[in-house]
């Protein structure tokens, strides 16, 4: 093999990268001239080469005992003395060979590690090490941004590779553990809850994804079983002597039980005089937001773009890789260290030179101040493995970006000079009028609105908007009189609980299910997260190729799949947020140094144990091949469920061809929707979340009908059929 020739006596140093794209450009960095070679780059001092994402993994159950190969309750819970790992094959596995060949060879005196910054990074290479056999000295390179002059400071101060054991630890733990419970716990619930599903698939559970499903789940129970009521609250438009307009909302917008009173209220107040009773002005004021971690970023994008947070983890990806525009994204830090606060104005002057007008005049702006404010910026204290996603020192050429790129790009650009701005000042305004009623009543309309003072940082959001505001109100004075020009009664209805968006769920793993709205809240609650900033995306996509979740729209829709597996595991604790956030946080204690791993591995088996005995103990489902869905509209014989259908036919008896299909249009239909086609053969609501031939979603009402021959056919209603 090439890669296992000497190619001088010269000791050399092997350096490898996580991906060949970052293999590159570390070999452009340094002061060598690198020839090209089939899975690496060599130069007279230096060998570059690369892995391909993972290339190795945890050895499945049946390396160590074939019996395993079988899922059976008796052999549970599979806990081996020591883990193997295994090639995972594909287009790695070539890969594979060419590194295993660099490390023996003679010449190479030391290992480099320049695999990403952070958990995975770890794991990657030290598996790749484990399997070479080697015992050769290994240093480390940390990397937050891959520009030319950030790759040379770091080969400058390369880290003893002992140095980095702890987050080593945490990386296997982590693997290891979600080895453990995911394998066991999912053959567990496979063997004790199969029958549940009509699809025969695995119930597919997770230390991470099972918590995360049940808080969809939960908020998925609670909007199916909202019932709306009807109320009705009286709005008012009101004039002042100078024509100047505001509108009012009675009582505080206090909710009335019937039209008849809210339209009583309106009868009397319309076209009458009134005054300005009361009216209270104070400032306010509002500081800029923090610096982006991976999670808030991907929460903006998903809120201002509809990016789903995969999305948003691969344009922030490219940035960092393949533009060098950003720095390190996978980071859970929304600040940046103190070694870093001489680069700031450097930075800033970079974007506005690269960037459009606006960042042009942020960045003068920062360099115009006589002293630079780092409070909302700098500290050490909160900075982890990684510091928070800026800009970089580097040029931004964004004519190369990719529409998406350059939407992320644009959030960190403005969140980073914002960051510096002052404070936004507000006047805010609550007003009070009343209004002399045709019956003799007095009735109060409430009004609230600001004028800005101040914009401060939200200069920087010019054209992109930062979040809703209060309406602006005219100039008005306590006991001006005005008239109320238009009363109106109107008719609302209580609405169910918003379901989760990739930004809402995000911000849920994020506090472990915990609903803060408050920024500094939210950063206290990180240790006891659900999954990391790298994973979050990653756990979502799961869920949905699992089949519990379905993207309608930006909404996650959890199936009765979803709802049925959490309803089966009763309140079982892997479906507890809080102690897969307190696991996340023991992690963090193993890469900080300050908790052993043997330690939180003995805690995770003793739980894989707890776990499999508790499923163990599980009501057993009905199964969903005796279910009766009531007799055939065709022919009267009962519909049964199978894997693909609900259908009259069954082993003994064809039946007349009636099937009910599960799936259609890319979507799998709720349960709810499949009840009333069994009913009544057609669907009385649209159902949202088919896809067409060009990958549009839509809504569409559905109906068993038969086509020219005869059969019977699923089908969209006309208004859809032609689409």
């Amino acid at each position: 093999m090439a890669a296992a020739q000497t190619k001088s006596k010269r000791a050399k140093r092997l350096v490898i990268a996580e991906k060949p794209s970052v293999g590159r450009d570390l070999a452009a960095a340094l002061p060598e001239s690198f020839a090209k070679h089939e899975g690496y780059l060599e130069g007279s001092e230096t060998i570059v080469s690369w892995s391909v994402g993972h290339l190795l993994g945890l050895a499945d159950p049946d390396h160590y005992d074939k019996r395993y190969k079988r899922w059976r309750a008796e052999d549970l819970p599979i806990v081996p003395e020591r883990f193997t790992i295994r090639p995972l094959g594909g287009r790695g596995r070539e890969q594979l060979k060419v590194l295993k060949g660099l490390i023996a060879r003679s010449d190479v005196a030391e290992i480099v590690n320049a695999c990403d910054a952070g958990r995975e990074g770890e794991l990657i290479f030290a598996y790749i090490y484990e399997h070479a056999r080697t015992r050769k000295p290994v240093r480390r390179l940390w990397l937050s941004s891959l520009t030319a002059d950030a790759i040379t400071q770091a080969f400058a101060a390369l880290r003893p590779g002992a140095q980095l054991r702890p987050l080593e630890d945490a990386a296997r733990s982590r693997a290891e553990a979600d080895w453990l419970v995911g394998m066991n716990a999912t053959r567990a619930a496979t063997v004790r809850l199969r029958s549940a599903f009509a699809d025969g698939a695995a119930v597919s559970l997770g230390r991470v994804q099972t918590p995360t499903l049940a808080i969809l789940a939960r908020r998925e129970r609670e909007i199916r079983g909202f019932e709306p009521e009807d109320y009705w609250v009286v709005e008012a438009s009101f004039a002042t002597q100078a024509a100047a307009g505001y509108a009012g909302s009675w009582e505080k917008g206090k909710r009335l039980g019937s039209a008849a009173e809210a339209e009583a209220i309106a009868k009397a107040c319309e076209g009458r005089p009134g005054e300005i009773s009361a009216l209270e002005q104070k400032q306010a004021t509002e500081r800029p937001p923090l610096l982006y971690d991976l999670t808030t970023l991907q929460r903006e994008a998903s809120v201002r773009f509809g990016f789903t947070a995969k999305r948003t983890l691969a344009a922030a990806q490219a940035l960092y890789e393949r533009h060098k525009a950003i720095t390190y994204p996978r980071t859970d830090s929304r600040w940046l260290p103190s070694d870093m606060a001489a680069e700031l104005p450097e930075i800033a002057a970079r974007v506005g030179a690269d960037g459009p007008e606006l960042y042009a005049r942020g960045a003068a702006y920062i360099a115009g101040l006589a002293r630079l404010d780092t409070s909302r910026v700098i500290d050490d204290a909160k900075v982890s493995d990684h510091h928070a996603i800026v800009p970089t020192n580097a040029p931004h050429d964004l004519g190369s970006f990719g529409a998406d790129e350059l939407k992320v790009y644009d959030l960190v650009a403005r969140r980073f000079l914002a960051v510096f701005y002052p404070e936004a000042r507000y006047l805010r305004t609550a007003v009070e009028t009343t209004v002399d009623g045709a019956d003799g009543e007095e009735h109060r309309f409430h009004s609230r609105g600001q004028v800005t003072i101040e914009a401060g940082w939200r200069e920087m959001y010019e054209g992109l908007g930062s979040g809703p505001e209060e309406s602006e109100l005219p100039e008005l004075s306590e006991g001006e009189r005005v008239k109320a020009t238009k009363v109106e009664a109107q008719a609302k209805q209580t609405k169910p609980p918003k379901r989760y968006t990739d930004a809402s769920l995000l911000g849920a793993m994020e506090t472990a299910g915990r609903d803060l709205g408050d920024e500094e809240l939210r950063e206290a609650m990180k240790e006891q997260g659900l999954g990391t900033p790298a994973t979050r995306a990653a756990i979502i996509e799961r869920l949905i190729s699992a089949g519990y979740v379905e993207r309608e729209r930006r909404a996650l829709v959890v199936t009765d799949k979803g709802l049925t597996t959490i309803e089966l595991l009763d309140g079982h604790p892997l479906t507890q947020a809080e102690l897969t956030g307190r696991w996340e946080q023991r992690l963090r204690a193993i890469e900080s140094g300050t908790e052993r791993r043997e330690a939180f591995m003995r805690d995770v088996a003793a739980f894989t144990r707890e776990t499999v005995a508790g499923i163990a103990k599980l009501r057993a489902p009905e199964p969903a091949a005796a279910r009766e869905w009531g007799p055939c509209p065709s022919c009267g014989r009962p519909l049964r469920e199978n894997r693909k259908a609900i259908s009259c036919h069954s082993k003994d008896d064809p039946g007349c061809g009636y099937a009910i299909w599960k799936r259609i249009a890319g979507k799998q239909l709720p349960k709810g929707a499949l009840e009333e086609l069994a009913r009544t053969g057609r669907t009385e609501k649209q159902v949202r979340g088919f896809r067409s031939r060009k990958g549009k979603s839509f809504a569409a009402k559905l109906a068993m009908r038969k086509d020219e021959r005869g059969r019977w056919q699923l089908v969209f209603d006309e208004e859809w059929a032609s689409k």
